[in-house]
């Protein structure tokens, strides 16, 4: 890093991260919190493949908090899981990447079909800022009784309203109304529901 971003600034890059501000990820404890994460999401995994209610616990622990009823299908990706919360009786498909370096929200009632990507992660469009590993995130957040189809990609800083429904593929890269069907790269709403 050639300029001294944070010059004046006696916070830790896990205190600016948690403020929401840039950082670098170089902080041994975000290294530590995220080595955490990826150990308890594979504890979770092997657990349940043997026995799904077994595995419960391992997915409090891992995740801010989870509604009753909640089925999550490993293999899951995380990087803290400690930001992610998931409301009552949502249903999350296979190979779930939620990048939750800011907090993600997911509503009761949901389906998050399989492969979908909740990405909070933002960097700098710049070069200079880019190359030095400046990042920061915003949060996203998902309604109740949403339906997220299969590879759908929900991009950082967007909410998605209740009861809506997503179509498989498309790319969420602005907020999407509540009772709404929305499909295409950008996803926009093609219909009232």
């Amino acid at each position: 890093m050639t300029k001294d971003y944070f010059a004046g600034d006696p916070r830790t890059n896990l205190e600016r991260m948690l403020a929401g501000d840039l950082y670098i990820a170089d902080d041994p404890e975000i290294a530590r919190r995220q080595q955490h994460a990826m150990r308890t999401a594979a504890r979770y995994q092997a657990a349940y493949v043997e026995d799904a209610a077994q595995a419960r616990p391992l997915l409090a622990e891992l995740l801010g908090s989870v509604g009753e009823e909640v089925e999550l299908r490993p293999p899951l990706y995380v990087d803290y899981g400690s930001n992610i919360h998931i409301g009552a009786r949502t249903f999350v498909n296979y190979n779930l990447t939620a990048l939750d370096v800011a907090r993600i929200t997911v509503g009761e009632d949901c389906q998050i079909g399989p492969n979908v990507q909740l990405l909070t992660p933002t960097h700098p469009v710049e070069p200079e800022p880019r190359r030095d590993k400046l990042e920061a995130a915003l949060p996203i957040t998902i309604g109740n009784n949403v339906w997220l189809g299969g590879g759908v990609i929900v991009c950082p800083g967007v909410t998605i309203g209740d009861n809506s429904v997503v179509g498989a593929g498309s790319v969420v890269t602005k907020d999407i109304p509540a009772g709404v069907v929305a499909v295409g790269n950008p996803a926009r709403p093609v219909r009232q529901l």
